[in-house]
């Protein structure tokens, strides 16, 4: 095991660029819905509580790797820990699909997206989806706590045959139904969503600009930050093994909480005059009301 598995590099770009951009996005969205919240908004702040949650978790992985890989802090965390580690991935994951989902409906059936767009509707999907990554995520407690266990010094790791075997079928399903077909119906969402914005020519090109760049924020959460290590899933399931580069494809999943910041800049017009009028503050301007240049009313 390397003992720079969550590096400083991986670490220190997670913490300066994901920490303070996702609670501005909290900050943002949680203003928002005090408004008139739309779909988008709400998933959005989810997602920016989701990324939190796994930023907060990371120093105790940093603590783990300067131990040499060994876990030095009592075993209930242990589980906690990784429980909060991978299931906040998986949420972001899911967050995102719902994101390109109510896009969708919005450009390519906006009769139906005005029919469906109370709030109550989004937050049952908020929860539907914590609950999903919760009962899929929750095999690390029974893996860790499994009767075989032989090494109470790691911590979800060095797996024995009989762990291996609980492990293995959950994280195979996690594979498809967390990843692939997520990120399948992503990529039709978004592809479907730009086409049909591209066949409208009343359309203005900023918008248009905006949709892409949510599509290629999201496809590349999925393509650069997560498939790798959610691969090793199917891979470790196909050699009846834990794979070992499996720790180092974990790294990428750290640079999520950089991108889906992005995804929200592009996806919501709160957090676009949120992180404008913040950027104008700290550089010690004043942008009187009626000079600003965005508006919070709605999204495109």
């Amino acid at each position: 095991r390397n003992p720079c598995l969550y590096g400083p590099c991986f670490v220190i770009v997670s913490f300066l660029i994901g920490f303070p951009a996702n609670l501005l996005a909290l900050f943002a969205f949680s203003s928002k819905i005090h408004s008139k919240p739309h779909p988008t908004d709400i998933l959005l702040l989810n997602l920016a509580v989701s990324d939190l949650l796994f930023l907060i978790i990371l120093p105790l992985k940093m603590h783990e790797a300067a131990s040499d890989m060994e876990w030095t802090l009592p075993n209930f965390m242990c589980s906690i820990t990784a429980f909060v580690f991978f299931s906040s991935i998986y949420t972001s994951m899911l967050l995102l699909t719902a994101v390109s989902v109510v896009r969708y409906v919005a450009v390519v059936h906006p009769v139906s997206y005005h029919r469906l767009q109370k709030p109550m509707y989004t937050v049952v999907i908020g929860i539907v989806i914590w609950l999903t990554s919760a009962a899929h995520c929750s095999i690390v407690f029974i893996t860790q706590h499994h009767p075989s266990r032989n090494n109470s010094h790691v911590c979800y790791a060095d797996f024995t045959e009989e762990q291996l075997t609980v492990l293995l079928p959950v994280r195979l399903e996690m594979f498809v139904l967390l990843s692939l077909i997520p990120l399948v119906i992503c990529f039709y969402c978004y592809t479907r969503c730009i086409v049909v914005l591209y066949s409208r020519p009343r359309i203005s090109s900023q918008k248009k600009q905006r949709a892409i760049g949510m599509a290629l924020g999201t496809l590349a959460v999925f393509f650069i930050c997560v498939l790798p290590y959610s691969f090793s899933h199917l891979w470790g399931y196909a050699q009846g093994v834990s794979p070992s580069w499996r720790d180092y494809a974990l790294l990428l999943c750290t640079l999520n909480t950089c991108i889906d910041p992005i995804i929200s800049y592009f996806s919501s017009s709160a957090f676009r005059c949120t992180s404008r009028g913040f950027v104008l503050r700290r550089a010690g301007q004043v942008v009187p009301d009626q000079q600003r240049p965005c508006t919070t009313s709605g999204d495109e």
